[in-house]
């Protein structure tokens, strides 16, 4: 992908919307790992914690980038990207955050660690799709997912209660990465097209590949809004007196 081409900077837009909406509870484990420091120790925890997440970080996408080029990953990297855009939706109603707390410096950078890496597979996943293969912008991306994570928790909150959309779009746009990563894998390109595709067939499998773009999009946010109707509606159930 060729650097500021409309391509580049829509993929960009994609990472830093996708670092946006996949960061607040990351931020929020993170916060709490610290919280029982003294004020001193804090500050110097979450950014030498940080030093070590870069790293942890920056080792997963690079090394998630390169497991999508064999062949069958992307497909299943795609699938698991739709899971976790409706899992955005779904869960949207969760507010506990509930996280590890750690006593002593070393205890918390580790947390710290420990937490992005686990918690920031979604990221990293999120990321290498829409960067698709770019390491420009697999780096760009880290740069910007560190700073959202470690420092952004209660910008990202924030942003989130005062305009709920932002989660919807992220979820549609982790959801069109994930078709794109679907309509990209080598072993479906009989159906999508590719280098060895018959020319005659181009058309079909240019509706196949919006056909899948839009089913996508449309099942995720469907999915996730009757996902987040029955969660409320056992939540008012439960509210009832018996």
């Amino acid at each position: 992908m060729e650097l500021f081409t409309a391509p580049w900077w829509s993929a960009l837009l994609a990472i830093i919307l996708i670092d946006l909406v996949l960061a607040g509870d990351n931020a929020i484990v993170i916060a709490l790992a610290a919280r029982n420091l003294p004020s001193h120790l804090q500050k110097k925890a979450i950014v030498w914690g940080t030093v070590g997440a870069i790293v942890v970080r920056s080792a997963m996408t690079v090394g998630v980038v390169w497991l999508l080029k064999i062949p069958g990953l992307m497909l299943v990297g795609g699938l698991g990207l739709l899971w976790i855009a409706y899992k955005l939706l779904a869960d949207q109603g969760d507010k506990d955050h509930d996280g590890p707390v750690a006593s002593t410096f070393w205890g918390a950078m580790k947390t710290i660690v420990v937490a992005d890496a686990l918690m920031g597979i979604d990221n990293v996943l999120g990321v290498a799709g829409a960067a698709h293969g770019s390491f420009d912008l697999v780096v760009i991306g880290l740069l910007v997912s560190i700073p959202i994570v470690v420092f952004g928790s209660t910008m990202v909150l924030k942003l989130v209660e005062r305009f709920p959309v932002i989660i919807n779009i992220g979820a549609a746009v982790l959801a069109f990465t994930a078709a794109k990563m679907i309509v990209s894998e080598q072993l479906l390109d009989p159906i999508y097209g590719g280098p060895g595709a018959l020319p005659s067939a181009a058309t079909l499998h240019t509706a196949a590949q919006w056909l899948t773009y839009a089913a996508a999009v449309a099942g995720v946010l469907g999915a996730g809004w009757w996902a987040t109707r029955r969660n409320r509606s056992t939540r008012d159930t439960d509210l009832i007196p018996h």
